[in-house]
């Protein structure tokens, strides 16, 4: 939320700087986020007054204006078309340079000499209104500088509102923080005006048939109105707060919502079919034309404005294209209400429509201040609109609130923020931010928040309304004791491990919303019985976007590289630890961690000594093999087991250790890369963190090293080309006595040589004892019999001639 300074010092006396205030609002709890300098930079732009105004002789649509500066008179050619003789005008000097870097110079246009330039309010930066040169006030005196003559200068506070302060949206509640923590008074709006000899209840009528919807419903009503562009003070202020101008009526609605934190609504007054407004809910199927022109679905949830024949407004939400307040609108009747927080937070979901309205309203706002706030409608009206009042108001309120009594103990208080304060210097700062405050024992004090301050309803509130206003950085800072866990968490220290192992392979952590789009096990390919499809279903998500919970960390992963890649980063090494969560036939739903990994794009880029290189499933695989190493589990198995959502057909494995399965990896699926817009190949490894668990070596073991020499045999086998290498290796160590130090493939020949169905895998075995130098005897013996296994286990044969390695 925006808010001024200069607005705030309307009802509070200031010294500090912008700085302090800044400072001192984030220590109350409300974090100043940003803090703009405006209308500063003017000092050479100054009063002028148009003295006469002459036809350029060379452009028609051009005007040479004669110009009193003060201490001389000076030519300007122009060609606004609301220039008049006798206007006071801003002039920007030669030399000025205006809020969008353009600089000012005596220049000639067209044959005439025009010395600086007439100004629009947006040239400034101080609106957004171009439709002519702004008019100043006609007390000002031409040569002053525009911004001492209007005190333009101001500084915006952009403050985070925390959902429980609603009450601090609005420039009264920021100057009631200042207030509390300066021990200043806070001065409220002016809301004195005139009324007409007409009464109210001879005009309109207001029936609540919901009253659990809308407990408050107030009303004014203002005849004679002249629809006009507001005054430039409210502009201003309206500008700086972030709100376009459109008309005095309904600038001045926004501006009380601004300024008192009340949202309001101008009717048309003779739009209103038979005079009269009923708040009621909607029925299924209601369409309904907003304000910005959109035919609203509505439900039996959706609470309504409607006048004696149809909806006029959203409640609480926004009005109708029916009564809008248009040029020609003389009478208007003002809404001031208060609307269920919860009935309007459901339909601006429902709706998928939220307005300053609406923030404001479901979040709970002030049920006491409606009358007030409607009152100081009313007094603007008057006063800038010319609008005759209509005498009384209209104030629907069948349960009226009452403050909630809570009792405060005093040693509680300083137990709680462990500091000691006395119970007057507590009870002054409960008096400072409006509280009633009554001693009613030694120890307690009994204390009834004010309305606007929905937020606080218990002791442990009034706690931390002290500790606001005594300042949290007076608090010493101290540890709580906490007593160790016997044992970590084994899932915990896991994850540790692993993301610490990716850091070194310069993978990089995300970490992504577990609330995703049912569309993503569509975009898996997932069947209409697949896990990917068990979703639990939130009960009021934020968008169909995020309306279910994750049942993979793919789709995540694969939504990263779509962000990354229309920025322009397309290579990509990055790894997810997280929940999945799938629906059983339970009511709560099974919940697995996994570690998913992706890589996509160049694992190499080109030097002046290297090609490029894209990634390729044996870098997936290199990665899943890293991993299970560190972990202490050895020998992984990899095998298609059959298609896995996601994943392509061809280039797709399950991992396997002890015969359980821990994991997947592969490329994805062509299909999927489309349906995330992806046109570079990706890889995915998924390990189920839960099935691997139970497998991992916690405590390393230090193996001395060798003492003995290996004695290396080389061996070349021609099997079928279906036949996996993983075999092959676990019948040579199967049949290594112990003595296998390592088995490694360093060559596949697939050629003109071998039939086209088979394929020459050349693999280098290593023979090492621990305890004695082996003879080649021994090594022979075991490699003979390890052939003849190879050869009745694969039905293959060795190739003739010793292997090279390519």
């Amino acid at each position: 939320m925006k808010v001024s300074l200069n607005w705030i010092k309307d009802f509070v006396e200031i010294e500090h700087t912008p700085a302090e205030v800044a400072d001192m609002l984030t220590m109350a709890g409300l974090e100043v986020e940003g803090l703009e300098h405006r209308g500063y930079g003017l000092e050479t732009i100054i009063v002028s007054r148009i003295l006469d105004i002459l036809p350029h002789p060379n452009a028609d649509r051009l005007a040479v204006c004669k110009i009193d500066a003060g201490n001389k008179e000076v030519s300007v050619v122009c060609g606004a078309p609301n220039i008049e003789q006798g206007m006071i005008v801003p002039l920007a000097l030669p030399g000025t340079e205006l809020p969008d870097g353009n600089k000012i110079k005596e220049t000639t246009i067209r044959g005439e000499k025009s010395y600086g330039m007439l100004l629009a309010e947006d040239e400034m930066g101080l609106t957004d209104d171009h439709t002519g040169i702004m008019v100043l006030p006609e007390n000002l005196t031409p040569g002053e500088p525009i911004s001492a003559s209007m005190d333009l200068e101001d500084w915006i506070f952009e403050i985070g509102i925390t959902p429980n302060r609603i009450d601090c949206a609005s420039v009264i509640g920021v100057a009631r923080e200042i207030g509390a923590r300066t021990k200043t008074p806070v001065i409220m709006p002016d809301i004195r005006f005139e009324v007409s000899n007409k009464q109210i209840d001879d005009l309109a009528e207001v029936s609540i048939v919901d009253p659990d919807g809308c407990p408050r419903y107030s009303a004014g009503l203002a005849e004679a109105v002249a629809i006009a562009p507001s005054p430039f003070w409210m502009r201003y202020r309206l500008h700086t707060c972030g709100i376009r101008a459109i008309n005095n009526v309904v600038d001045i609605t926004n501006y009380v919502l601004l300024e008192l934190g009340q949202p309001l609504h101008a009717f048309d007054y003779y739009e209103v079919a038979d005079r009269k407004i009923v708040v009621q809910r909607a029925t299924v199927g209601d369409l309904f034309t907003t304000l910005d022109g959109q035919d609203r679905d509505l439900n039996d949830q959706t609470l309504m404005i409607c006048d004696g024949q149809r909806q006029v407004a959203i409640a609480g939400i926004m009005g109708g294209l029916n009564s809008e307040i248009t040029e020609n609108t003389n009478t208007v009747l003002i809404e001031s209400a208060y609307f269920s927080p919860t009935s309007i937070r459901r339909s601006s979901k429902w709706l998928g429509l939220s307005t300053e309205a609406s923030y404001r309203f479901e979040r709970g706002i002030d049920p006491e201040g409606t009358v007030f706030a409607l009152k100081r409608s009313l007094a603007l009206i008057a006063r800038l609109a010319g609008g005759m009042v209509a005498q009384g108001i209209i104030d629907c309120y069948p349960k009226p609130w009452s403050a909630p009594e809570i009792s405060l103990r005093i040693n509680k208080v300083n137990e709680f923020l462990g500091i000691t304060i006395e119970k007057k210097a507590i009870a002054d700062h409960l008096v400072s931010l409006n509280m009633q405050v009554a001693d009613t024992g030694e120890n307690l004090l009994a204390v009834k928040p004010p309305s606007y301050r929905g937020d606080v309803t218990r002791e442990a509130d009034l706690f931390e309304e002290v500790a606001r206003l005594v300042g949290y950085d007076s608090i010493p800072v101290t540890i709580p004791p906490i007593k160790p866990t016997e044992e970590e968490q084994p899932d915990l220290v896991l994850r540790d491990r692993c993301k610490i192992l990716l850091a070194g392979l310069g993978f990089t952590e995300i970490i992504t919303y577990s609330f995703v789009s049912p569309q993503s096990a569509d975009f898996l390919g997932a069947h209409e019985k697949s896990d990917l499809r068990a979703f639990v279903k939130l009960r009021n998500p934020l968008s169909q976007e995020q309306s279910v919970m994750r049942t993979s960390l793919i789709p995540g992963l694969l939504s990263t590289v779509r962000l990354n890649t229309v920025r322009g980063q397309s290579d990509l090494r990055i790894f997810e630890w997280g929940k999945a969560y799938i629906q059983g036939a339970e009511e709560l739903p099974h919940e697995r961690n996994f570690l998913a990994v992706l890589l996509t794009g160049l694992s190499t880029l080109q030097t002046w000594n290297r090609s490029p290189r894209a990634f390729d499933f044996y870098d997936i695989k290199g990665v899943v093999e890293n991993i299970l190493e560190d972990l202490g589990i050895p020998d992984p198995e990899y095998a298609r087991t059959g298609p896995k959502e996601g994943f392509d057909t061809d280039e797709f494995a399950q991992v396997f250790s002890s015969g359980t399965v821990i994991g997947s990896l592969g490329k994805a699926a062509k299909d999927t890369l489309e349906k995330y817009q992806l046109e570079k190949d990706v890889y995915i490894l998924e390990l189920d963190i839960d099935a691997l668990l139970p497998l991992v070596v916690w405590v390393k073991q230090f193996t001395p090293l060798a003492k003995y020499p290996a004695v290396r045999r080389d061996i070349s086998v021609i099997v079928g080309r279906t036949f996996e290498s993983a075999a092959l290796i676990k019948i040579i160590k199967g049949m290594g006595k112990g003595l296998i130090e390592s088995v490694d493939v360093f060559d596949v020949y697939e050629g003109k040589q071998i039939d086209p169905s088979e394929k020459a895998l050349a693999i280098r075995m290593s023979y090492r004892s621990s305890k004695r130098t082996l003879t080649d005897d021994e090594v022979n013996t075991i490699h003979e019999e390890m052939i003849g296994e190879i050869r009745r286990r694969t039905g293959g044969r060795l190739r003739d001639g010793p292997p090279q390695p390519r």
